[in-house]
């Protein structure tokens, strides 16, 4: 079996990785000042998705030229469709030139085969079956096996830990070679509980001083989990952006959530915001939770634009900022490039650490646990630190461990 890694190697974004020159496990952006996509080109004959987040399925639609079968969840396939027509948008409003088109998008929909996680299917020669993954609703990690019984596990991101909107990942085949995201290796999350009990209290002060909260979020997972906290503690909370027709298309399928009625709840409790809109929503002591993620776009900055001079509101943010994106300036030097004006910061930036991935010590364990089953191979991407990751590996557990560069190819 052929591994080529065309993505996602010692960085966060665009993961892709070529299997045998025929079989794609994700092929996704990387965004910044200018998107990067996986490097060389690519004619498998078939896509396997393992979520619908930007950097693992949003170049999809750019191999339908070549029409090969995709496969993803159900949910997935909702979510990754949804995310597909907003880029679309956004570009047309832009101006700018589209990686892809309608028609693309259309043979992208006719394409995609919906394939609930834990069914065996066939595709193109191999063996091939989805776990859950627990990142976000949908997630699935991908197991292929080919012809002469080599396997491989890929994680996608993962996360072995519950979190209030899934569970965590917890069932895992025996495989030959694993290939393993890296995004917090060498950092442990705090307790759950804890950095809620952060949030909640530094929103709070905020709030009763008469500042606005502004928690940038993303619209697929973390949008979710944030509105069911602040439900859980009886914070109103307007809501605006992608992140409301997610929580739509979520609570379809209920078997992807860990409590489908605390998130419909949570989000009737909400006040739902659109466009037309925006204007009314009243900036005193109020809690917006909004998209963009990583303040990279996104009605985020209409706000911004309104407050982003009041020392007395704060900006919460929530998830893993790119370097490059405007969500890594804020944080490191207290300025954003809001639709091409440099904004300075006057509102505080504060982050939470509400990852969806696996922490240092769960991404170890399940290393390990390949390893007592007699995996042989492991491959670390999708993180800053892919070759501390490789080495950790090799001094552990003695296996063969690599941090892939870009296009770099490996036979298993």
């Amino acid at each position: 079996m052929k591994l080529e890694f065309k993505g996602a190697c010692r960085e966060v974004g665009r993961s892709a990785v070529l299997v045998d020159d025929r079989i794609m496990m994700d092929y996704g952006i990387k965004p910044g000042e200018v998107t990067q996509y996986p490097v060389s080109s690519a004619r498998p004959e078939a896509v396997l998705v393992s979520h619908a987040h930007l950097d693992h399925s949003g170049a999809v639609p750019n191999l339908m030229d070549i029409a090969p079968d995709v496969y993803m969840t159900p949910l997935t396939f909702d979510l990754a469709g949804m995310l597909a027509r907003d880029t679309l948008r956004i570009t047309e409003r832009s101006g700018e030139i589209a990686a892809f088109d309608s028609t693309d998008l259309s043979r992208f929909i006719e394409n995609t085969h919906r394939i609930e996680p834990g069914l065996k299917f066939h595709t193109h020669g191999y063996n091939a079956q989805f776990y859950d993954a627990g990142h976000i609703p949908g997630a699935a990690a991908i197991y292929l096996e080919d012809e002469n019984e080599k396997s491989v596990f890929y994680t996608g991101d993962i996360n072995t830990i519950d979190t209030r909107l899934v569970s965590g990942a917890t069932d895992f085949p025996d495989a030959d070679a694993l290939i393993i995201e890296s995004t917090y290796f060498g950092e442990d999350h705090p307790p759950r509980k804890e950095i809620e009990k952060a949030f909640i209290d530094s929103l709070m002060d905020t709030v009763n001083v008469g500042g606005n909260v502004i928690v940038p979020a993303f619209a697929i997972g973390r949008t979710q989990e944030i509105v069911m906290l602040l439900d859980a503690h009886g914070i109103k909370a307007y809501v605006d952006g992608l992140g409301v027709s997610a929580y739509k298309m979520m609570i379809k399928h209920p078997d992807a959530l860990r409590n489908p009625a605390h998130l419909r709840r949570a989000f009737s409790n909400a006040i739902l915001v659109d466009g037309p809109k925006r204007d009314r929503v009243p900036l005193e002591s109020t809690v917006i939770v909004t998209t963009a993620g990583m303040l990279n776009g996104g009605p985020v900055l209409y706000y911004l634009k309104k407050l982003y001079k009041d020392p007395k509101s704060k900006i919460l943010i929530t998830g893993y900022q790119v370097e490059g994106t405007n969500g890594r300036m804020a944080l490191d030097n207290g300025i954003i490039d809001n639709d091409g004006v440099i904004q300075q910061l006057g509102i505080k930036v504060e982050k939470y650490d509400f990852s969806a991935h696996c922490g240092d010590r769960e991404l170890k364990q399940i290393v390990r646990n390949f390893s007592d089953r007699g995996t042989e191979h492991v491959f670390t991407m999708h993180g800053e630190d892919t070759e501390g990751f490789a080495e950790w590996v090799r001094n552990e557990t003695g296996l063969d461990a690599h941090a892939p560069q870009l296009g770099e190819r490996f036979t298993v």
